[in-house]
């Protein structure tokens, strides 16, 4: 059997390894040139633990090669962006431009998958792209929907161990796809049609947003009456259905940022609380970029001079290098943008530069600062202690202050 992923990013490069660690022949397709050369000599351009020497043995084998080009493969699988415009719609281009690419290259039995997270009617969409190009094809390929459930730096458990739901427009399909995912995923294989896969995806992320803008919502009403949020969830989960979640400087990455528009957008009437839920969530990282302004304004104002201020961590979450979506970047940047002339110091330990902020190392950054803002709380930064004098706005729950 040979599969063609299409797209190589932070899901299709680890399901592309793992599909040919299980033995499968796996081409790789991407636009990026520099990320088909990387893959190429067996080096991860994504940080994600134990995938590196995985890779080098898939690509040392023969079993995994990439291109910028699909070829005549058995499957087909659609890993590609799916991210919304500025009037919060989904944008499923990338989508179309990726099943455009491989209709050449399409015959009959073949397996068309799309894993990207998608609208409800994508897969339904991009069938009517193939057969308006491949009429003979109707009714004589398998068209299917498998979405991807995984955590940042557990890709490779999650991958394997997590079940998995398979949506295909016809039975069939459902069950062409089953026996492909059969080949490494080790979690049970749920089939059902193509639009409930895809809402599945896109509930399954609202619903974590929304338990999470509970948590934010706390942090807010907390602040204002002057309790510490981290012990007053800490005591209510006390109680044997309670589980509030941790609060955060709001929710980033290219699921539970996302994903709640794509239902939004379709049925605005019906998603009151999940809009809300986003609104809550975007809202906590204006407030908190508001808190950082204030610190910094007091300070100058009690002591005549601008503070060194140290924004600690970019990325969307902790210990991952996936800046995507990041309210934590989104803070850096308007601090930044607010504050001319001002000593800021960033950091992101777990990437070495950026286009935009010049990087500094986390404890070089931690002994100079008058105010520091935990924006992320990776591993790195829960080795330093508590310092009565600085000024620590803690949005991540480090100390639990």
């Amino acid at each position: 059997m040979k599969a063609c992923f299409i797209g190589l990013g932070y899901i299709g490069l680890p399901t592309a390894i793992i599909a040919a660690n299980s033995g499968i022949d796996i081409v790789g397709v991407d636009i990026n040139a520099e990320v088909v050369e990387k893959t190429q000599q067996g080096k991860l351009h994504i940080l994600e633990p134990g995938l590196q020497p995985m890779l080098k043995r898939v690509v040392d084998s023969g079993k995994l090669v990439a291109r910028t080009t699909p070829v005549p493969s058995d499957a087909f699988f659609i890993v590609v962006p799916t991210p919304f415009k500025e009037n919060h719609l989904p944008d499923i281009s990338f989508v179309e431009a990726a099943t455009r690419s491989v209709i050449p290259f399409l015959q009959e039995g073949n397996l068309f998958v799309i894993e990207s997270t998608s609208p409800v009617g994508t897969t339904e969409a991009m069938a009517g792209v193939i057969y308006g190009e491949r009429p003979e094809l109707k009714g004589k390929i398998h068209i299917a929907y498998c979405p991807e459930r995984v955590l940042p730096g557990n890709v490779i458990y999650e991958l394997i161990h997590n079940d998995r739901v398979i949506g295909g427009l016809t039975d069939d399909a459902a069950n062409k796809a089953a026996s492909f995912y059969a080949h490494f995923v080790l979690g049970t294989l749920h089939k059902t049609n193509a639009r409930t896969a895809e809402l599945c995806k896109l509930v399954e992320n609202s619903s974590r947003d929304v338990q999470i803008a509970f948590a934010n919502e706390l942090s807010l009403i907390c602040d204002k009456a002057g309790i510490n949020v981290w012990e007053l969830i800490a005591l209510a989960n006390k109680h044997p259905r309670v589980n509030i979640l941790q609060p955060g400087c709001g929710v980033g990455g290219h699921c539970i940022a996302v994903d709640p528009y794509f239902i939004t957008a379709a049925f605005p009437q019906e998603s009151k609380l999940i809009a809300t839920a986003r609104q809550v969530n975007n809202y906590k990282a204006e407030w908190c970029t508001e808190k950082v302004k204030n610190a910094m304004l007091k300070f100058e104002l009690l002591n005549g001079r601008k503070p060194k201020v140290a924004l600690m961590g970019l990325a969307f979450k902790p210990d991952i290098d996936d800046l995507r979506e990041s309210p934590s970047k989104r803070i850096a940047t308007q601090v930044m943008q607010s504050c001319n002339n001002a000593d800021i110091m960033v950091v992101e330990p777990n990437i070495d530069q950026h286009k935009v902020f010049k990087l500094t190392d986390y404890r070089e950054a931690y002994d100079k600062a008058d105010i520091v803002a935990f924006l992320t709380a990776h591993k790195q930064f829960k080795t330093l202690e508590w310092r009565d004098n600085k000024i620590i706005l803690d949005f991540c729950g480090l100390f639990k202050k």
